[in-house]
């Protein structure tokens, strides 16, 4: 009950991104409730719907994320001061914050489920067509049990992962913290940026930073090697629709180099941020590339994904390009916008969520008389040196994806 109070007088950023959510939850539901629809209408083809349900868990992990992001942004998610005696400490606000994610998904999985029986024409009305037919098993019983587990998955998974997140953890002083937002990491959590902060910050090295090239190497080595032989035109990446046949080493090869992005994204931020602040840089510059390496790992890993699935997006649509026998399905199309529109939004969120976090060394700077325009170009060059570098990588492992496909 607190969490729907709380959620009424939320500010409309917040409501959006619950909204988002919910939203995203319901895309989801529906492609695992589609994915039951083939299995009940295609019992002898248990394989291809097991393999659709696989497919799933792709747009699942991107809603997850999304979840998660917006919870951590969440101000009703931060101790504020005065709370704990009211008795709305660490713990209690962690619970708070599932619950609102288990609310938000809940509301999605169920328009989800409307609009799937809507689409069957299990609702009454007017018929099914012949694609809801055979894609969402119109005409056949759907049985609810299932039903209500698939739908379950995402509410449950985000609000676990969303208590794992901001769960109350102790500093090295033995004092109850809050993780993720509610303390941010060094500086960038609310103090300004001392000079022992700023030389650590540009002396560390990006330990992530080779193991994740590494593993993207390795998956881009992987899938050359499987892809390799005169069968490799019969084996094209299909997604929801056209499933089978897809050789197992280019699956593992792809998910090896999403890990490898996803992993090596921290250091690809702080790496951004030392080259812009390299040499004999101006205010700005060494401004801009100070803040960037200072969040590098609250941003780093949501680009990371958004790289990750840019990069096999465009794989993808060159793959399909040169496969005109297998076009793209509803349900692809719906999976695909969903994961992207997860991934964006939750980099987004990222950037709002270190924008808050660097809240107090803005206003110090602002009352040292730091103009508005200086701190406005370090942003925008915060943003460049992140598209110079993330930029050119992601097209090059895109094109490396894609080019043992091709031929």
């Amino acid at each position: 009950m607190l969490a729907l109070r709380l959620a009424r007088g939320a500010h409309p950023l917040v409501l959006l991104r619950r909204l988002l959510v919910a939203a995203a939850s319901g895309g989801t539901g529906f492609l695992l409730l589609a994915a039951l629809g083939h299995a009940a209408a295609h019992p002898a083809t248990a394989a291809d719907s097991f393999v659709r349900l696989l497919w799933c868990a792709v747009p699942v992990a991107a809603t997850i994320q999304l979840a998660v992001s917006a919870a951590r942004t969440d101000p009703a998610s931060r101790p504020q001061r005065g709370m704990s005696a009211a008795g709305l400490g660490p713990v209690r606000l962690t619970v708070i914050a599932a619950t609102s994610t288990a609310v938000s998904c809940v509301l999605g999985s169920f328009v989800a489920l409307l609009a799937f029986l809507m689409v069957r024409g299990d609702l009454g009305g007017a018929t099914a067509a012949d694609s809801a037919t055979q894609l969402l098993g119109a005409g056949h019983s759907l049985p609810l049990a299932g039903a209500l587990m698939l739908l379950a998955v995402v509410p449950v998974t985000a609000a676990t992962a969303t208590a794992v997140v901001l769960r109350p953890r102790r500093n090295a002083r033995g004092a109850g913290r809050r993780t993720g937002a509610s303390t941010g990491a060094g500086a960038g959590a609310g103090e300004p940026l001392t000079a022992m902060d700023t030389n650590r910050t540009a002396s560390a090295v990006p330990a992530a930073l080779p193991w994740g090239m590494a593993l993207t190497a390795a998956g881009l080595a992987l899938e050359t090697y499987v892809s390799r032989g005169p069968a490799n035109a019969d084996t094209l990446l299909p997604l929801p629709g056209r499933l089978i046949g897809s050789p197992p080493g280019v699956l593992a090869g792809w998910a090896l180099s999403t890990l490898g992005l996803v992993l090596a994204g921290p250091g690809l931020a702080r790496l951004s941020g030392r080259l812009l602040a390299a040499g004999r840089p101006g205010a700005v510059r060494l401004l801009a590339g100070r803040v960037l390496q200072e969040e590098s790992r609250r941003i780093g890993r949501p680009l990371g994904v958004l790289c990750a699935v840019a990069s096999g997006a465009y794989a993808a649509v060159k793959v399909y390009e040169a496969a005109p026998t297998r076009p793209f399905g509803p349900l692809t199309g719906l999976g695909a916008a969903l994961v992207l529109a997860c991934v964006t939004a939750s980099a987004l969120t990222a950037a709002l969520e270190a924008r808050w976090a660097r809240t107090h060394t803005t206003a110090a700077l602002r009352r040292l008389g730091t103009p508005r325009s200086v701190l406005f170009r370090a942003s925008v060059l915060r943003v460049l040196a992140l598209l110079v570098v993330l930029g050119p990588l992601t097209w090059a492992i895109a094109e490396l994806a894609a080019l043992p496909l091709l031929h």
